[in-house]
């Protein structure tokens, strides 16, 4: 640890980061103890242990289907916020036009705006368009809600870029897409993941969108889970709530073997 926290105020430094972790981690633990309760409703402390919660949920053809939509919804919005966010970036660092910091703005502006007012404003343009098809729908409005995190690691990373590496790649005779894929994508590869997991994982968990762009026919977790909670409130609902959590999990290892965690954050 640093010499100026030493002493009193490493103790005091300890002591407010132990409460954070505690402060975050807690309804987590929370949630998947109850999904372990071999009671028929959630009570905590949990009453003694059982899968059968889970194999409930495995064995729920809605929650199954929500999965598998919910994953197709989170991949198909991963990559389309990664071929439009990645070219906005580097229009936003590369470019030097007029109306270029309103138009930032209004790129980021999905992080500003309140989730309810965004997925009704798209509501109501897509419904003007005549575009009836929920799952096309719930993609578009999932794409513009996350496309800002992409855009925002990858501006961080393109900043950081040398582009004297880049000036020296074309000098020796390589195109533009031969520097772009060798020369600059691995600089800014880890704001690439990083973006790319940010998207993921807000599309998957995403509800305020959600809630005004689905339909009865296609209903992604989140909407499932909330319908759970209002008819039958049993641990098999902190039981998909675990599986959530277990899967975020998954992501941010799988983004720390590929990339580094610290060095994907930072970008």
């Amino acid at each position: 640890m640093d010499e100026r926290f030493s002493g009193f105020g490493a103790f005091i430094l300890s002591t407010i980061t132990a409460g954070m972790m505690v402060f975050i981690l807690a309804p987590l633990l929370l949630v998947m103890a109850v999904s372990v309760s071999d009671s028929y409703f959630v009570t905590f402390p949990p009453q003694g242990f059982t899968l059968k919660w889970y194999a409930k949920v495995l064995q729920d053809r809605d929650f199954l289907e929500a999965m598998r939509l919910s994953i197709l919804l989170a991949l198909g919005t991963t990559a389309g916020s990664l071929l439009l966010g990645v070219p906005a970036a580097f229009a936003l660092v590369r470019g030097n036009f007029f109306g270029l910091a309103a138009i930032k703005g209004f790129l980021l502006s999905p992080l500003i705006f309140p989730a309810l007012i965004t997925g009704l404003a798209l509501l109501q343009v897509l419904t003007k368009l005549g575009s009836q098809d929920a799952r096309l729908n719930l993609l578009i409005g999932h794409v513009v809600v996350t496309s800002p995190y992409v855009i925002r690691t990858v501006v961080t990373s393109l900043q950081l870029v040398d582009e004297n590496l880049e000036d020296a790649a074309r000098t020796l005779g390589a195109n533009r897409l031969t520097t772009f894929w060798r020369v600059t994508l691995p600089q800014i590869a880890s704001g690439v993941a990083a973006g790319g997991l940010f998207a993921f994982m807000v599309s998957f968990d995403n509800y305020p969108v959600t809630m005004w762009l689905a339909n009865s026919e296609y209903s992604p977790v989140p909407l499932v889970l909330m319908r759970q909670l209002v008819n039958v409130f049993d641990p098999s609902v902190p039981a998909m709530s675990t599986i959530i959590i277990l899967m975020a999990m998954v992501g941010v290892l799988l983004l720390e073997k590929l990339v580094g965690l610290r060095r994907a954050l930072a970008a």
